[in-house]
């Protein structure tokens, strides 16, 4: 590749990056604020459940109309739009009145996510390669570790829940400047060389939710590919496997995103830590689903997928039994990032190894459905959890984790023992 097209190859790489870092901000606020948002509003915890199905709804519309709007508009205005509405949406959480425009904000929010991450997982694909792929998705952990220390650090100046929010919609704004600025540079699209294939796949480095919770990311490398027969849609939905597998992904994401999102409520009126303090080790705890992105990538790479994901779950229900346990506060926050690090590689392994539960013929469209129910389970599920918080104690939250992991391990381990009824 020549010079020329280099310089704006690594402008757009950075930009790319710092867009995957502005998808995790929203997420990692809204745990620390809502304790301040719910007393201002004077609303029950749970109608925190409102705001994430709002978002959710906003994530799946966007993220499933975006590839028509691609195609007409161009990835650099899709992009450019999508984080205007992002951040146009983030100043109605700054202004809002009363919770309705909250939960108004949060569809306009959920719509200009989806279109972001689906516009850059589009013109990623084919334009930056797989190792850049993979750090683009770490990079949505990144920001989802700093939203909680913006927000903690305006609540710790004595300054409103609302400022949390205004930081990081004026970040948006910057950002959908330079996503303007840069329109021409992202048509020139100029694929990034393809490596030689390992001797096993590769697991990308992915995010969770990117939307209301997250992204993920999976490209795996294989020796040349091999024809794969069409089927019916009907016996893709009739496998066992494809609808355990679904399942599984919904009860993983919502494992991470109830940990990051009640954490702080159970640190500081369960376990007595400050404010200033639960907000920092809510933060260590998607620091760490960042980190385990990274380092478990590698690892995986060299010892395999299936052993590396199974050891990750294992060490997510040891983790959520830390959590659990009535002990003092810094047992809750290790088991926390116990529950980070191991949750890290989840994702991406168990959609890199969905083929080998249900046959290659049906992969592509198990992995569609897979995504969806990732979604409903990151809004429902951590929304349930906040009712029966309400109803019991906070201190539940550690038996709801654990009760997740162990159904994650056992829908797994069912999901792997089905033999898919068509390989391709």
């Amino acid at each position: 590749m020549s010079t020329p097209n280099a310089r704006p190859r690594a402008a757009l790489l950075l930009l790319a990056y710092l867009a995957f870092v502005s998808l995790g901000l929203p997420d990692g606020l809204i745990g620390v604020g809502w304790p301040s948002i719910s007393n201002d509003f004077g609303v029950p915890t749970e109608a925190v459940g409102l705001v994430l199905t709002a978002s959710t709804a906003g994530y799946l519309i966007s993220s499933v109309l975006a590839g028509f709007t691609l195609a007409r508009i161009g990835v650099g205005w899709l992009l450019a739009g999508s984080t205007t509405l992002a951040a146009l949406a983030l100043t109605g959480y700054t202004v809002s009145p009363v919770l309705a425009v909250v939960i108004g904000s949060a569809v306009v929010l959920g719509l200009g996510s989806g279109a972001i991450d689906s516009g850059l997982n589009a013109y990623a694909a084919g334009a930056f390669g797989p190792r850049h792929m993979n750090w683009m998705h770490a990079f949505f952990g990144l920001g989802v570790a700093i939203g909680p220390l913006i927000m903690t650090g305006a609540l710790g100046a004595g300054l409103s829940w609302r400022w949390g929010y205004g930081i990081v919609a004026a970040a948006q704004l910057a950002l959908a400047t330079a996503f303007a600025l840069s329109v021409r540079a992202w048509r020139q699209r100029t694929p990034a060389p393809v490596p030689d294939p390992p001797a096993e796949p590769v697991a990308a480095v992915g995010d969770a939710v990117s939307g209301p919770v997250g992204s993920v990311g999976v490209v795996a490398e294989a020796p040349a590919p091999t024809a794969v027969r069409s089927v019916p849609v009907r016996e893709t939905l009739r496998l066992p496997a494809v609808w355990l597998g679904a399942l599984a992904f919904a009860v993983y994401v919502a494992i991470e995103v109830a940990a990051g999102l009640w954490a702080f409520l159970l640190l500081t009126e369960g376990r007595g830590l400050t404010g200033a303090a639960a907000g920092l080790c809510v933060s260590a705890y998607w620091g760490s689903l960042f980190v385990g992105r990274v380092v478990q990538g590698v690892v995986a790479e060299r010892l395999g997928a299936g052993r590396v994901l199974r050891a990750s779950l294992l060490g997510m229900a040891g983790g959520a039994a830390l959590i659990a346990v009535p002990a003092p506060a810094w047992l809750a926050v290790a088991g926390l990032v116990v529950v980070g690090f191991s949750a890290a590689p989840v994702f991406p392994l168990l959609t890199l190894t969905t083929a080998e539960r249900v046959g290659a013929a049906h992969a592509d469209r198990t992995i569609g459905l897979q995504i969806g129910t990732s979604a409903l389970g990151a809004s429902l599920v951590p929304a349930g959890i906040g009712v029966l918080m309400s109803h019991t104690s906070v201190q539940a939250l550690g038996s709801a984790l654990l009760a997740l992991a162990v159904a994650l391990i056992v829908l797994h381990a069912a999901a792997s023992r089905r033999p898919a009824r068509a390989t391709g």
